[in-house]
Formats: C-alpha cells, structure tokens, sequence
C-alpha cells in the first residue's frame, strides 16, 4: 500500500513538473547532412577514442506486426562508446576496453537504459552499425523480412541471456512469442537498431583513452548492485532516468558536474534531465565555454579537474553533430517521428539553441570546427597575460589558492600550446597532406 501511494504521489508530480514546460518540436529546421563513411574513417584517425550521448525520437510501430509499441514524446536516450565492448567471458552485461579484449572484432558498443529491467540499469550491444542502424546501409528499406532476419542476429549476440525484465512488459507482446523472442521485440528501436524506427541527435565527444576507462567504471559499478540482488531496478522519470545516467557517465569523464539521482521527488519534478535538451547541452558544453578566459575556465570545477587530471578541457575540437534518421522505406514503423524538448514557454531558449547547432557548420562538419578551434586558440595564445597579472587581480587569495592558481596557469598554457599542434596535424589530415 505505501508503495502504491508513493508511485501515486510520484506521477502526480511528474505530471505537474510537465505542465510547467513548453513541448516544442523542431521540424521546421533544415538538417546538416548525416556522417558519410569516409567522414567516419577519417575522424577515428583523428580521435580514437570518443563517446556520443544520443536524444532519439518517439518510437511508433505498425499495428498488427509483432507487438504494438508507441512510446512518449520526450523519445529516449542512448549512449555509444567508442573502442569499448562487452566482456566475451561475461553473460551479464560488463564493460571493458575493447584493446584488452582477446580475439574481440567490435569497434564499440551501445548502451540503453530502459524501464523493461529489473536487475539492470542499462544493457549493451555491441557493433556501431548494429546499434545505430540495424546493420541497414544509407538508404535501405526496412521490411518486415529484413526485420525477422535482423531479430535473429540479434538473438545470436545474446544480448539479454542474463537480463530479467518486469513481468508487466511480458502483457504487450503476442501469445505465439516465447519469453526471450519477446525481450527483443519490444526492445527493438530502443536498445539497438535504434534507426529503424527513430530519429537520432547524437553529440559526438573525443575523449583520451584514461576518461574512457572511467566511463565504463562508472558504468559497471552503477550495474553492480542490481546484478547481485542488492536492489531492482524501476526507473523514474524524475529519479532515474536514461539521461541521468548518460550524464553522469560523461560526468565522470570531467566533461561537467554531476546530475544528482534520487534526490526528493519535490526537487526533481523542477530538475531533470531530458534527451533532446541535453543534446544540446552537452554541444554547447564541449563547444561554447568561454574557454578563452582563463580566470572562468579556473572557476568551473568540472573544467579545471579536468584539466588537471587528463590535461584535457570539456570544450574542445571534434566535438560535433551526428544524425542518423528512420530507414524509409519502412514497412515497421511511424516514419514521422517526433521528439521534444522541455523548454521555457517564454524564451524557448532551448529550440533556438538547437536551430543554431543545426544550421552552423562548425558544430556539424569536422573541417569547420576544427578551423574554428584553429582560430580561437590562436586567439589565446597571442592575446596571453603573464601569470601575475592574475594573481594581482586575486589579492587577498591565499598562499596556497595563489599557488593552485599558479599551477592551474601553467597546465592551461601548457595545453593550449599542445591543441595548436594537434588541430595543426588533423588539418593536414584532412587535407590528406598528413604523413
């Protein structure tokens, strides 16, 4: 009985914390065009490493094949993790460096967090084109027997052998499926082959090989306690949610602060996180922090721990756009399909946001931002004030904030320096005339 009041009074308050926003939906934006293959072999020579935090849209599939499934309009959220896979001698689901993996041919791996689970938060499944797009090429059609034939692959990969899902998502799917066939049809264009039936908003991060190590510690202590029993898993959407999750992971990249979960449901009805918005977000994070003014940079916990543990800043080059859209044509699914953002219903700040990355080149074409990375530093370094200079601005630090703030100096112009060269090098990359 307490539990059903709480879950009441938990859905009242998420229905209240909605009315407050505006649900926007951006059709009328031109898209920049998706990643082109050769784009793809040319940026992982450039970053080896990289993670993309990826808002997909609404799911609506066709009435009368397999299980009829419409999800809401806020649509989801997955991540990607680049040169991470699945350890082979697990059949639970844990993470770990695809370099360290024997005989391991995948190039990364897809994770989702979906409410079907109970001793999970997330799964994962392996392969970037098995995750994105189903293994479908630019511009294939999805029909209903390329749909069967793809489910079987993906019951090879046995990707939920030791994943148990909530007895209630068992009540939407068809008497003729047994138990395990019914775990991927409704998971389906949510946790992997997300482009059959849903739009992708991915924001693509380059990161060093130690943040990705975090990443997925982070990711397999948070699945820790829900494998051993400890606890089950029952997502919220105000409490827990995908995007918290995907956040957070980032967050221990020291990409930005962390999104607290489980906090009083009165505090979080004002304050989560949501797919599209944090598409956004996490472009402008790793593109428009002021990061020439040194003095913000230093005040900014998540970018100076950052800098001074992976010699690496949030806002940097590489970080851009990567769409993907529902294969068409499409005998499965709603090929119409929207997402939204939860926005202020006066400055809509989060649309505009979203038109701006959409329509400037730098955020999407990989010769752009790096041009403008070219720039900005360059900026940096010419326009460069010597240490004390700062220091007399900060009177009245103390001894060892002054030296922290010393150090901190020495670490940004360090950095600064190395990114000069390095942008210098993927240039020439890209222009093919890199050795």
């Amino acid at each position: 009985m307490i539990g059903n009041i709480r879950a009441a009074g938990r859905h009242i308050l998420q229905a209240g914390a909605l009315l407050l926003v505006t649900a926007c939906t951006t059709s009328h934006v031109v898209q920049p065009p998706s990643t082109t293959s050769s784009d793809e072999e040319q940026y992982r020579k450039i970053y080896p490493y990289y993670a993309e935090l990826c808002a997909v849209s609404r799911l609506g599939k066709t009435e009368g094949f397999g299980a009829d499934l419409t999800s809401a309009f806020g649509g989801h959220g997955v991540l990607y993790l680049h040169r991470v896979c699945r350890k082979k001698s697990e059949a639970y689901p844990v993470l770990q460096m695809c370099d360290e993996a024997p005989e391991n041919s995948a190039d990364g791996v897809g994770l989702s967090v979906n409410a079907h689970y109970e001793n999970a938060i997330w799964v994962a499944a392996e392969g970037r084109d098995f995750f994105f797009d189903g293994n479908l090429k630019p511009g294939q059609s999805l029909t209903k027997d390329g749909y069967r034939e793809f489910q079987e692959l993906a019951k090879a990969k046995k990707i939920y052998d030791s994943i148990d899902f909530h007895d209630e998502f068992y009540q939407s799917i068809p008497a003729s499926f047994s138990h395990n066939d019914g775990k991927y049809e409704i998971s389906i264009a949510t946790d992997y082959a997300i482009t059959f039936g849903r739009n992708r908003y991915c924001a693509r991060v380059p990161v060093s090989r130690p943040q990705m190590v975090k990443i997925l510690d982070y990711l397999n202590d948070l699945n820790r306690p829900y494998r051993s029993g400890q606890k089950v898993f029952d997502l919220s959407l105000l409490l827990h949610n995908c995007s918290h999750v995907n956040h957070n992971a980032l967050t221990a990249a020291g990409i930005w602060d962390e999104w607290p979960m489980d906090r009083s449901v009165l505090i979080s009805a004002f304050d989560f996180p949501v797919p599209k918005n944090e598409f956004v977000n996490l472009m402008r994070r790793t593109n428009d922090m002021p990061i020439d003014d040194l003095e913000a940079v230093y005040d900014d916990p998540a970018a100076r721990n950052s800098l001074l543990t992976y010699g690496r800043l949030p806002t940097q080059p590489g970080s851009i756009v990567d769409l993907g859209t529902i294969a068409s044509p499409n005998e499965i699914y709603d090929t119409q399909s929207r997402i939204i953002f939860y926005d202020d219903p006066i400055t809509g700040r989060y649309e505009k946001r979203f038109d701006m990355i959409m329509t400037d080149p730098r955020y999407y074409r990989l010769q752009d931002n790096l041009a403008h990375f070219a720039t900005l530093y360059s900026r940096i370094e010419r326009e460069r004030k010597p240490v004390e200079w700062y220091l007399q601005k900060r009177r009245g630090t103390s001894g060892s904030e002054r030296e922290a703030f010393n150090q901190f100096y020495e670490k940004y112009y360090d950095y600064i320096d190395q990114q000069v060269q390095e942008v210098a090098r993927a240039i020439a990359l890209l222009n093919g005339k890199a050795g």
